[in-house]
């Protein structure tokens, strides 16, 4: 590990820090402004961040010379790839109906589904627009947090405690990463981020589980706009600090 490794977890432990304690407090604390506009706030802000931590991560690869396969930024080969493949497509399969199904439920129902959503409402797209900036956002957490967790960190920490404890810390640093979600989020983040983990594991890489994640998050925004795309003016009231954000995509 070089100096400018210990400097580079430094950086993300900080925009953790950020994360957590400022931006979302900012964004929860704040129910007298126009949700729409709190919400692209967040979005953006969770977007630059991201990719500034990705983007220091690759030039501190090229500037050491490192291999791109070390970070996990190559392809899979053979049985992989089609099991890789497969997997993607699968998650396209279930979520395929459910997109269908929403599209076409009647005014009523969607009202009773959005009830469902109660405050994590605040932070999901309701308009088109919004539907765009998600899909940004849910796109860059897919290539970034893989990149960050699953690829740079767990390089960092594998030759002082093995594959598996790096994996370990990944998956638990990546499930604190969304403590702002409540203990219910970090459990579930915990377990999705240990799917991916076993993903890149298995790949050898971390493209399947980039594609996988982005598809993911993609598909909650857009089940969450199929709902809620026809609702009244949400309000920030019940995000407070600590509070859940069910759907929410995974990001840091």
């Amino acid at each position: 590990m070089a100096p400018s490794d210990l400097f580079y977890l430094a950086l993300v432990a900080t925009a953790l820090v950020l994360d957590h304690f400022v931006f979302w407090r900012r964004f929860a604390g704040r129910p007298h402004i126009d949700p729409g506009t709190a919400r692209l706030a967040l979005w953006r802000t969770w977007i630059g961040m991201l990719w500034v931590l990705s983007l220091a991560a690759m030039a501190l690869w090229v500037h050491h010379g490192r291999r791109w396969g070390l970070l996990g930024l190559v392809p899979p080969t053979g049985w992989r790839l089609w099991a890789s493949a497969g997997l993607f497509l699968a998650v396209i399969a279930l979520y395929a109906p459910t997109l269908a199904k929403l599209g076409r439920i009647a005014p009523a129902r969607r009202a009773a589904l959005r009830a469902r959503f109660g405050s994590h409402a605040a932070m999901l797209p309701h308009t088109r627009p919004e539907l765009a900036w998600f899909t940004a956002l849910s796109l860059t957490a897919g290539f970034c947090e893989e990149l960050v967790f699953r690829g740079y960190l767990v390089w960092v920490f594998q030759p002082f405690i093995g594959i598996w404890g790096a994996a370990a810390v990944s998956c638990v640093v990546f499930a604190l990463a969304h403590s702002y979600q409540g203990a219910g989020g970090v459990l579930k983040t915990g377990l999705i981020g240990t799917v991916f983990m076993l993903a890149v594991l298995a790949s050898g890489s971390l493209i399947p589980a980039i594609a996988i994640h982005a598809l993911i998050d993609v598909a909650q925004g857009v089940v969450a706009w199929l709902v809620l795309r026809e609702g009244p003016a949400d309000s920030l009231d019940g995000v407070v600090d600590g509070g859940t954000i069910g759907q929410a995509p995974l990001k840091a």
